[in-house]
């Protein structure tokens, strides 16, 4: 798979690094990271998944309108809900929303140490027995985050099972590399029989 694969989005690399961060920071065994689902609660109490540590959390990806004049630099941002079984479930949220904070929340110093992270690693798209390797191909200028609700607990009646809940958005500035002068299109010439019918 090559590093310019419609796959290799800037979403990967902030996941990897937060979810490899944030269960060194928080000392969780395993914080598994999943596209945006389950929509309902009960969802949720089925497809909790079995972890050591009783957390995860659920991610979607916002594009946002760009408002610069310089079309290469890009805004975006990632809903993320944090969540936890009732075991520890408040202090496993302040646990997670601290390292969120410590990690993603410095602007530029952050993207600094996400691009430093991102520059010796490969990411899988594959699996084991047929790995596909991907590079990074994002620059990251900065990060902020925003917290959208307080820690709290979501419980669901039909399970009588008790959930710590968090969300954020982190918003990035970011652009794509190869650098932005090289040119990733070169323009159609008319070929010689005239314009292309289409």
């Amino acid at each position: 798979m090559a590093d310019t694969d419609l796959l290799n989005t800037p979403l990967i690399w902030i996941n990897k690094y937060l979810q490899t961060k944030v269960e060194d920071l928080a000392g969780f065994t395993r914080l598994p990271f999943f596209p945006s689902s389950p929509s309902t609660l009960d969802d949720l109490t089925n497809t909790f998944p079995a972890s050591q540590d009783g957390v995860m959390c659920v991610y979607d990806r916002l594009s946002r309108m760009n408002k610069s004049k310089f079309p290469h630099i890009k805004t975006e941002q990632i809903l993320y809900y944090f969540y936890a079984t009732a075991d520890n479930s408040t202090v496993n949220m302040i646990k997670i929303q601290e390292a969120v904070l410590r990690l993603m929340d410095r602007l530029d110093e952050s993207a600094e140490e996400v691009n430093n992270w991102c520059s010796i690693r490969k990411v899988n798209l594959g699996t084991e027995e047929s790995p596909n390797f991907i590079n990074n191909m994002f620059y990251f200028h900065r990060f902020k985050v925003y917290q959208l609700e307080e820690a709290r607990d979501i419980i669901d009646f039909g399970t009588a099972r008790t959930y710590g809940g968090n969300k954020f958005i982190i918003e990035f500035d970011y652009h794509q590399m190869p650098p932005i002068n090289t040119p990733i299109w070169t323009p159609e010439g008319l070929p010689a029989g005239g314009k292309i019918t289409i």
